[in-house]
Parts: structure tokens; sequence; C-alpha cells
């Protein structure tokens, strides 16, 4: 695959207005730092994708519901629970700034390697990532998060559909490509290959959602 180039204007100066940039070039990390505009995005191979406006309120009950649980069991574990707005960087070689041209902003993630923390957020892959589908999302933007976390070694995917009050989970095996599940649905129960231990009751996560 082939390298991005990057764009040479690291832009010293902020950027107010997304209308000022250029979607067409490809852009880094160094650049995304000085974007002091409110509309939220995210770099997949350098380039850009304008997230949803704010998650719904629906959609942000049923990322409560699945984030304490988890809080509640890694209590006193070494592992550690973050929701967004929360900046993953995944970078390729060098962790420079200017070198990452993919950031992305998971619902969830739980990362065990506290040394990829930082103050600005994750570097490398979590081991837990979920990502709650919203109505605004396409199968473009899907797809390539899903290959993003295959490919930089996410352990474990979840796909939370609040329409069809589902989850699927995608495991990364052996040969570090993305095994699915089955669906599950209501009256069931997930568990993690990565959190052994860790039940969740998909009731729990979606009832009384009006």
């Amino acid at each position: 695959m082939n390298k991005p180039v990057p764009y040479p204007d690291l832009h010293d100066k902020p950027v107010h207005e997304l209308n000022d940039i250029d979607a067409s070039l490809t852009y880094s990390y160094a650049n995304y730092l000085n974007w002091l505009f409110h509309d939220r995005v995210e770099l997949i191979k350098g380039k850009i994708f304008k997230m949803s406006p704010a998650p719904s309120r629906i959609h942000q009950k049923i990322s409560i519901r699945i984030s304490n649980p988890l809080v509640n069991f890694l209590k006193n574990k070494s592992c550690e629970v973050y929701a967004a707005p929360f900046d993953v960087r995944f970078p390729k070689e060098s962790k420079e700034d200017k070198d990452v041209f993919t950031v992305l902003q998971p619902d969830i993630c739980v990362v065990c390697d506290k040394s990829k923390l930082d103050d600005r957020g994750c570097i490398g892959a979590p081991d837990l990532i979920v990502e709650i589908l919203s109505p605004g999302n396409t199968k473009v933007e899907l797809l390539h998060k899903y290959q993003v976390y295959q490919e930089f070694g996410v352990k474990e995917y979840w796909v939370v559909s609040q329409s069809d009050q589902s989850i699927l989970i995608y495991t990364l095996n052996d040969l570090g490509k993305f095994q699915p599940s089955k669906l599950f649905t209501l009256s069931e129960r997930v568990t993690s290959t990565v959190l052994p231990g860790f039940e969740l009751e998909l009731d729990d996560v979606f009832h009384d959602l009006d």
C-alpha cells in the first residue's frame, strides 16, 4: 500500500473553519492539532472524514450502559476505559505527529498497555473498541474503520446497532484477521476474550431507550 504523501504546509496558524481545509489533500496528526473548528472530524490514512453531529441521546444512553459495566469490572485492574471524544492515533512506524495519518475517536475503548497513553489520548491500538452505530454512519466509513482496526491489531471490536438492538463482536485471530461472532440480540449476554470474566446483558443495554 502506498504511503500517504504528507501535505507540505503544516499550518503554523490555527484553522478555524472546516471549509478552509482542502479535503482532497492528505493530512497528518500535526495538521489535525491546529484545527480549531467545532466540526468533529477523524483522519483515516490522511483523509478527512467529517463525523456526525453530537451523538443522539439514545446513542449516549447505550454508551453509558456499556462503559459503566466495563469501568466497574476493571476497577483495580490494569486496563482503563475511555469514551469519545478521545483521540486514538494509529502510527505506522514513527510516532511523530507529522508521521501519523490515522486518528479516530471510538465511542468506547479499553487500553491495557498504559505505555500507549499520554496527555492527548492513546497512541497505538486499544485492546477493545466499541462503536455504536448511528443513522449517519456510512458503509464506507464503517469499512475504513474495520480495516484500520484489523490492520493495527485491535484485539476485539464490538459493533453495536441501536436500531437492531444487537451486538456483533470481531475477534482478531492468530493470522491478524477479524473473525465475526454470531449476532447477539435481546435476552442474550456477550463476553470478551480480551477481558476474561466480563459479561454484558443485552437487555440491560437496550431496555427503556425511549
